[in-house]
């Protein structure tokens, strides 16, 4: 019999080489699904639905996202940051932060606000438009909380607090796992693995995809990630163009290319030791896979809708291409996620940020267009997420950590033009502030997830299990999904 040990081993080294992107040109491929039993679920997985993140890595700046309107407040915040908005009036073009030149937002639940108003900056005028049609919701200042805290409770340290609060790696982390860095499996992943046990997707490998490298959000228990870059599956340097020219050509290129193949799949050889046998099944799905999904590519129809030649337009290009083929892929539920930096505005936050803002305004309303295209608007859910807010102090050039932040969701299945959460008032001291104007959140990540996650199909015991915390807030649908508790 084999020692149960040997195969815990086996099972942990396999995931670490996945889970380190050292197998990375396979695509972050492996086996796991298939050591063990899964435990069995009941998530309502029929047709089809996905989830895309949208990581702004860096912690971007909240109250320069969601900005004040009324009056009152806007003089407020206005002398908070009198060093930054006079950074933008010298911008050439002049300040887009005065309140003359912000959008205001119309919320079909303004009375929830009293007399606040709230508006967007103009460089994010592509999400104001899916705001005003429905399209798309603000959460306000969630951010990642073990339990429910005040102020006061912060400050005496009387309930327990996220770890590392501040940090940009412990956060990242916290927000896609509930744990700081370290933790190997993500919520993403998680969901991942209640759906493919639910029998939503004919081949596992295909739920749970990065654009953006290997992230632990989409580390599951027996689901792995599979990585695109923005061509398509990842290459074997070998036999990519380079390699293939140093080879020939003609028919001896054609047979080298083959054998050179057969080499990476390790097809020769027939190995006794577990672990080489298992390298050789999970190089030879790797490369079976990447065929999979390159042919369901080439024989799809090209979407016409025009994406922004950047990074995150053509991250969220793949992932459209990928929905694109996803009934020839088999598949019914699948996670996604991509990622941005650049948003720790300690400097220059009147010059960086609005771009940055730009950027990813522009390529959610084209992802959302290319959703349309595919008649999948309703079927897929983008939602953004980040380190943390910003501090609403400013330090004159920039601003600093914070904690809690406002987040979009982009989606026709989304129950749009409202803001959920709370927005804090745009002064310190108050018992949303843990100090320096960083907003203690009013909202989970794990609320947000909950919320997510149901309309992906998990049942109350599933969010459960993949979201630990979770029981410990009231509200566990926040309602900004169909379907949800408005």
């Amino acid at each position: 019999m084999t020692d149960r040990r040997h195969l815990n081993n086996r099972r942990t080294f396999l995931q670490g080489l996945s889970g380190a992107g050292a197998l990375s040109f396979l695509g972050g491929t492996g086996i796991l699904s298939a050591m063990g039993n899964a435990p069995a679920h009941a998530a309502e997985v029929s047709g089809y639905k996905a989830l895309v993140c949208l990581f702004m890595h860096g912690g971007q700046d909240c109250n320069d996202t969601v900005l004040p309107f009324d009056q009152a407040s806007y003089d407020g915040y206005a002398q908070l940051r009198s060093g930054l908005l006079a950074n933008y009036a010298s911008n050439q073009g002049g300040s887009n932060r005065t309140r003359e030149r912000l959008l205001a937002l119309n919320p079909a639940n303004s009375a929830d606000f009293g007399n606040r108003q709230f508006a967007l900056p103009d460089d994010l005028t592509p999400i104001k438009t899916l705001f005003d049609t429905g399209n798309a919701a603000i959460l306000g200042n969630v951010g990642p909380l073990i339990q429910p805290m005040s102020r006061a409770e912060y400050q005496s340290g009387a309930i327990p607090r996220p770890k590392q609060l501040y940090s940009h790696n412990d956060q990242q982390s916290t927000w896609k796992s509930n744990s700081p860095e370290g933790e190997i499996i993500g919520w993403g992943g998680k969901f991942a693995d209640t759906v493919v046990a639910s029998g939503a997707n004919q081949e596992d490998m295909f739920t749970a995809i990065t654009l953006d490298g290997n992230t632990v959000f989409l580390s599951g228990d027996t689901v792995q990630q599979y990585a695109l870059n923005t061509n398509g599956p990842q290459q074997v340097n070998g036999l990519k163009n380079r390699g293939s020219a140093l080879l020939g050509t003609g028919r001896s290129s054609e047979r080298a290319k083959r054998l050179l193949e057969d080499h990476y799949r390790n097809l020769a050889q027939t190995n006794t030791n577990l672990f080489k046998r298992d390298m050789s099944a999970i190089n030879n799905r790797a490369f079976t896979l990447n065929e999979t999904y390159s042919t369901a590519l080439e024989n799809a129809p090209v979407l016409q809708t025009q994406f922004q030649n950047n990074s995150i337009s053509r991250q969220l290009r793949s992932v459209a291409n990928t929905i694109n083929i996803r009934s020839a892929l088999g598949v019914g539920r699948q996670v996604f996620f991509v990622g941005m930096g650049g948003f720790d505005t300690h400097d220059n936050q009147a010059i960086n940020l609005p771009n940055l803002q730009r950027i990813y305004a522009d390529a959610i309303a084209t992802f959302y267009q290319a959703s349309v295209e595919m008649g999948a608007e309703n079927e897929v859910t983008l939602f953004t997420a980040s380190d943390f807010g910003r501090a609403l102090r400013e330090n004159g050039n920039g601003t600093d950590h914070g904690w809690g932040g406002h987040q979009f969701i982009v989606g026709g299945a989304v129950n749009g033009n409202r803001i959920y959460g709370d927005i804090p008032p745009y002064a310190t001291g108050h018992d949303q502030d843990a100090g320096n104007g960083r907003w203690i959140p009013q909202t989970s990540v794990e609320q947000y997830a909950a919320t997510l996650g149901r309309w992906f199909g998990l049942t109350d015991g599933e969010l459960a299990s993949a979201l630990p915390n979770l029981a410990n807030f009231t509200r566990k649908d926040l309602g900004f999904m169909t379907g949800g508790v408005v």
